[in-house]
């Protein structure tokens, strides 16, 4: 959805993403990436005795995957403005198939070349559950002046 620009953007209009799915070569290389090594992630037989009964994939990472499933059009984005009230509510597995929803939920006008739009984002996985969402506030170029 951002690929308009911010004057083309109204309350309540939604986006859908395709599917990704999560797999170990993922998780590894997040962990080498990031230096998260904490076992829930990367030790099978304690992860085992966790809550989760499994290994999960950290937060951060299906955060970035997300991100990247954001389609920004460089000419019309500006910039990420930002991330709030970002939770991460359930475990995301090596073999999950995660998608993004956005939902416009505010615009703001910032100045004569640009504004901001706040969406409800959330990433669900293959069982229609929400297992991250966050106010996602992107930057948007308005309209080119004629």
């Amino acid at each position: 959805m951002p690929d308009k620009y911010f004057e083309d953007y109204e309350i309540g209009q939604s986006w859908a993403s395709g599917g990704r799915t999560v797999t170990e070569a993922d998780i590894v290389n997040f962990a080498g990436i990031s230096a998260d090594f904490f076992p829930l992630h990367m030790d099978t037989e304690y992860a085992s005795r966790s809550p989760f009964g499994q290994r999960i994939a950290h937060g951060f990472l299906v955060m970035s995957m997300a991100t990247g499933m954001v389609p920004a059009d460089p000419e019309k984005v500006v910039a990420l403005y930002g991330i709030d009230r970002l939770r991460f509510i359930k475990p995301v597995c090596v073999g999950d198939t995660i998608h993004i929803q956005m939902d416009v939920v505010d615009v703001q006008d910032r100045s004569a070349d640009s504004g901001v739009v706040d969406f409800d984002f959330k990433v669900i996985n293959q069982h229609g559950d929400a297992v991250v969402v966050n106010l996602y506030r992107l930057l948007m170029k308005k309209h080119p002046a004629s």
